[in-house]
């Protein structure tokens, strides 16, 4: 069974700092492209950043750039999101999802996200 659990969300003011995790378990880590994806309140789900977990290669929304940063612990089947600099508007819950290669928008799996909330 494919499981992929988020954690590391909470309460952070403007400024702060968060990392989460996505630890995935069920299928061949190494195949996949792991992505985050967000939705705010009333707003649609939009992509935030991906992994291939195969070559490292990485993708960040504009929005999140230079202030977000993706990784991989293959070892652990691991995912990680680094956010510095955060801003209110990255107040969202977060999925963590998983597909074979590359990230899109219809991932084939799917966590059921931790949410971010950041204070002005």
């Amino acid at each position: 069974e494919v499981q992929l659990v988020e954690s590391g969300g909470g309460l952070v003011q403007a400024g702060g700092s968060l990392r989460l995790s996505c630890a995935a378990s069920g299928f061949t880590f190494d195949d996949y492209a792991i992505g985050w994806f967000r939705q705010a309140p009333g707003k649609e789900r939009e992509g935030v950043s991906c992994i291939s977990s195969s070559d490292g290669s990485t993708y960040y929304a504009n929005s999140v750039k230079g202030r977000f940063t993706i990784s991989s612990d293959n070892a652990k089947n691991t995912v990680y999101l680094q956010m510095n600099s955060l801003k209110p508007e990255d107040t969202a819950v977060y999925y963590c999802a998983a597909d074979f290669m590359s990230c899109h928008a219809n991932m084939d799996y799917w966590g059921k996200g931790t949410l971010v909330t950041v204070s002005s």
